[in-house]
């Protein structure tokens, strides 16, 4: 006879209570998924370069209009709090620093630059985005080299994907801008 454990799930309370009690130490890289605890992946510097400069592009095209929010959390719920590595969130600025993170209704989209972190990108985070209804977020693949955009998230799914390669230039939905390709990629 097989016996199914069932998991015990953290909650956003707990996870913060960890750090507080000194379990999670402060430069423990982690983030909470659906009540686990996963550790980041180490940033390359591809990576890197890449969160920088799309930071700094979206802050030229979005200032006054949006906040940029690079690496930190957002709140889905009771048992998420992932960090996407940009979310391009809803004004004032000063809501987040002084009563809470971005929750899905603050967010215009979010933007995962991924190379070795694809899998769990893609498998572990767009669900939750998805099942939280953020309206779209973009998974800049640096190892095929291009851009995934999904939208009109459905059931824990994203029912639109678009992918943008070299030469193409992506919209800024519900912004009158757009970014090319060539310059997120750093061509």
């Amino acid at each position: 006879m097989t016996v199914q454990l069932a998991r015990r799930l953290l909650t956003i309370q707990e996870y913060y209570l960890m750090a507080e009690v000194g379990i999670l130490k402060p430069d423990d890289k982690v983030e909470l998924i659906k009540g686990e605890i996963f550790t980041m992946s180490p940033i390359g510097k591809r990576h890197a370069y890449t969160v920088d400069e799309l930071t700094e592009m979206l802050i030229i095209k979005l200032r006054g209009l949006a906040v940029i929010r690079n690496q930190n959390p957002i709140t889905i719920e009771n048992h998420s709090e992932p960090e996407p590595d940009i979310a391009v969130a809803k004004l004032p600025k000063e809501t987040y620093r002084d009563q809470r993170h971005p929750a899905p209704s603050d967010i215009f989209f979010l933007i995962e630059v991924s190379d070795s972190t694809l899998n769990f990108d893609q498998t572990k985070k767009l669900p939750v985005y998805a099942e939280a209804d953020i309206a779209e977020v973009w998974l800049v693949n640096l190892n095929e080299e291009e851009i995934e955009v999904y939208k009109q998230p459905q059931g824990g799914k994203y029912k639109q994907l678009s992918t943008y390669q070299a030469g193409e230039r992506i919209p800024l939905t519900g912004f009158d801008q757009e970014l090319a390709v060539d310059d997120i990629l750093g061509r």
